[in-house]
Protein backbone atom coordinates (compact mmCIF):
# COMPACT_ATOMS: atom_id res chain seq x y z
CA UNK A 1 0.00 0.00 0.00
CA UNK A 2 1.23 3.46 -0.89
CA UNK A 3 0.29 6.67 0.85
CA UNK A 4 0.55 10.03 -0.85
CA UNK A 5 0.78 13.40 0.76
CA UNK A 6 -2.18 15.70 -0.04
CA UNK A 7 0.31 18.39 -1.03
CA UNK A 8 1.63 16.11 -3.81
CA UNK A 9 -1.72 15.63 -5.57
CA UNK A 10 -5.07 17.41 -5.27
CA UNK A 11 -7.11 14.22 -5.08
CA UNK A 12 -5.16 12.85 -2.11
CA UNK A 13 -7.17 15.15 0.15
CA UNK A 14 -10.53 13.78 -1.08
CA UNK A 15 -11.82 11.02 1.18
CA UNK A 16 -12.55 8.41 -1.54
CA UNK A 17 -11.79 8.71 -5.26
CA UNK A 18 -12.01 5.95 -7.87
CA UNK A 19 -9.81 6.81 -10.85
CA UNK A 20 -10.76 4.68 -13.85
CA UNK A 21 -10.23 4.22 -17.59
CA UNK A 22 -12.88 6.54 -19.03
CA UNK A 23 -12.81 4.85 -22.45
CA UNK A 24 -13.35 1.33 -21.12
CA UNK A 25 -16.97 0.16 -21.25
CA UNK A 26 -16.23 -2.44 -18.53
CA UNK A 27 -14.85 0.29 -16.27
CA UNK A 28 -17.81 2.58 -16.98
CA UNK A 29 -20.19 -0.28 -16.12
CA UNK A 30 -18.28 -0.76 -12.84
CA UNK A 31 -18.64 2.96 -12.09
CA UNK A 32 -22.40 2.79 -12.78
CA UNK A 33 -22.69 -0.30 -10.57
CA UNK A 34 -20.75 1.38 -7.77
CA UNK A 35 -22.69 4.66 -7.95
CA UNK A 36 -25.96 2.74 -7.66
CA UNK A 37 -24.80 1.07 -4.43
CA UNK A 38 -22.22 3.26 -2.67
CA UNK A 39 -24.54 5.64 -0.80
CA UNK A 40 -22.61 8.62 -2.21
CA UNK A 41 -19.30 7.64 -0.59
CA UNK A 42 -17.11 7.75 -3.68
CA UNK A 43 -16.05 10.41 -6.14
CA UNK A 44 -14.83 9.48 -9.62
CA UNK A 45 -12.26 10.68 -12.12
CA UNK A 46 -10.70 9.34 -15.30
CA UNK A 47 -7.14 8.20 -15.77
CA UNK A 48 -7.08 10.11 -19.07
CA UNK A 49 -7.60 13.50 -17.39
CA UNK A 50 -4.62 15.76 -16.72
CA UNK A 51 -4.84 15.06 -12.97
CA UNK A 52 -5.26 11.34 -13.68
CA UNK A 53 -2.09 11.33 -15.78
CA UNK A 54 -0.30 13.27 -13.05
CA UNK A 55 -1.41 10.69 -10.48
CA UNK A 56 -0.22 7.76 -12.61
CA UNK A 57 3.20 9.37 -13.01
CA UNK A 58 3.40 10.10 -9.27
CA UNK A 59 2.63 6.42 -8.55
CA UNK A 60 4.99 5.09 -11.24
CA UNK A 61 2.12 3.46 -13.16
CA UNK A 62 1.88 3.37 -16.97
CA UNK A 63 0.31 6.57 -18.30
CA UNK A 64 -1.10 5.04 -21.51
CA UNK A 65 -1.73 1.36 -20.79
CA UNK A 66 -4.39 1.43 -18.10
CA UNK A 67 -3.87 -1.97 -16.47
CA UNK A 68 -5.69 -1.04 -13.29
CA UNK A 69 -7.90 1.52 -11.75
CA UNK A 70 -6.80 3.43 -8.67
CA UNK A 71 -8.65 3.86 -5.39
CA UNK A 72 -7.48 6.80 -3.31
CA UNK A 73 -8.86 6.42 0.19
CA UNK A 74 -7.81 9.02 2.75
CA UNK A 75 -4.46 9.44 1.00
CA UNK A 76 -3.83 5.70 0.72
CA UNK A 77 -3.48 4.19 -2.74
CA UNK A 78 -4.98 0.82 -3.68
CA UNK A 79 -4.98 -0.90 -7.06
CA UNK A 80 -6.21 -4.09 -8.73
CA UNK A 81 -8.09 -6.65 -6.62
CA UNK A 82 -7.38 -4.88 -3.35
CA UNK A 83 -9.07 -1.71 -4.63
CA UNK A 84 -12.02 -3.73 -5.91
CA UNK A 85 -12.52 -5.49 -2.58
CA UNK A 86 -12.18 -2.27 -0.57
CA UNK A 87 -14.91 -0.74 -2.71
CA UNK A 88 -17.15 -3.83 -2.44
CA UNK A 89 -16.87 -3.62 1.34
CA UNK A 90 -18.54 -0.19 1.25
CA UNK A 91 -21.46 -1.01 -1.07
CA UNK A 92 -25.05 -1.63 -0.04
CA UNK A 93 -26.72 -5.02 -0.27
CA UNK A 94 -24.79 -8.28 -0.12
CA UNK A 95 -21.69 -6.92 -1.90
CA UNK A 96 -19.62 -6.42 1.29
CA UNK A 97 -19.47 -10.22 1.60
CA UNK A 98 -17.07 -10.23 -1.36
CA UNK A 99 -14.59 -8.31 0.77
CA UNK A 100 -13.84 -11.64 2.46
CA UNK A 101 -11.78 -12.50 -0.63
CA UNK A 102 -9.14 -10.25 0.91
CA UNK A 103 -8.20 -13.42 2.82
CA UNK A 104 -6.96 -14.90 -0.47
CA UNK A 105 -3.32 -13.90 -1.00
CA UNK A 106 -3.08 -10.81 -3.18
CA UNK A 107 -0.90 -12.43 -5.89
CA UNK A 108 -3.59 -15.05 -6.47
CA UNK A 109 -6.40 -12.48 -6.54
CA UNK A 110 -4.44 -10.27 -8.91
CA UNK A 111 -4.01 -13.14 -11.40
CA UNK A 112 -7.77 -13.08 -11.98
CA UNK A 113 -7.83 -9.27 -11.95
CA UNK A 114 -5.01 -9.11 -14.53
CA UNK A 115 -6.79 -11.61 -16.80
CA UNK A 116 -9.99 -9.57 -16.84
CA UNK A 117 -8.00 -6.34 -17.24
CA UNK A 118 -6.13 -7.70 -20.27
CA UNK A 119 -9.36 -8.79 -21.99
CA UNK A 120 -11.79 -6.05 -20.89
CA UNK A 121 -11.77 -4.18 -24.21
CA UNK A 122 -12.49 -7.39 -26.09
CA UNK A 123 -15.21 -8.38 -23.63
CA UNK A 124 -17.03 -5.04 -23.39
CA UNK A 125 -15.48 -2.73 -26.00
CA UNK A 126 -14.35 0.87 -25.75
CA UNK A 127 -16.04 4.23 -26.03
CA UNK A 128 -15.05 6.88 -28.58
CA UNK A 129 -14.54 9.48 -25.84
CA UNK A 130 -14.24 9.56 -22.08
CA UNK A 131 -17.41 9.29 -20.08
CA UNK A 132 -19.30 12.53 -19.60
CA UNK A 133 -21.26 12.49 -16.34
CA UNK A 134 -24.96 13.24 -16.48
CA UNK A 135 -26.34 16.30 -14.71
CA UNK A 136 -27.30 14.18 -11.70
CA UNK A 137 -23.83 12.56 -11.56
CA UNK A 138 -21.78 15.72 -12.08
CA UNK A 139 -21.17 16.41 -8.38
CA UNK A 140 -19.67 12.92 -7.99
CA UNK A 141 -16.97 13.51 -10.63
CA UNK A 142 -13.82 15.56 -10.08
Amino acid sequence: MTKIDPTMHDWAAVERVIVFDGLCNWCNAWVNFTMARDRGRFHFATLQSDKGQELLKLLGLPAQEFETFVLLERGQVFTKSTATLRIARQLSGCWPVFALFVLVPRPLRDILYDYVSRHRYRLMGTAQACRVPSATERDRFI
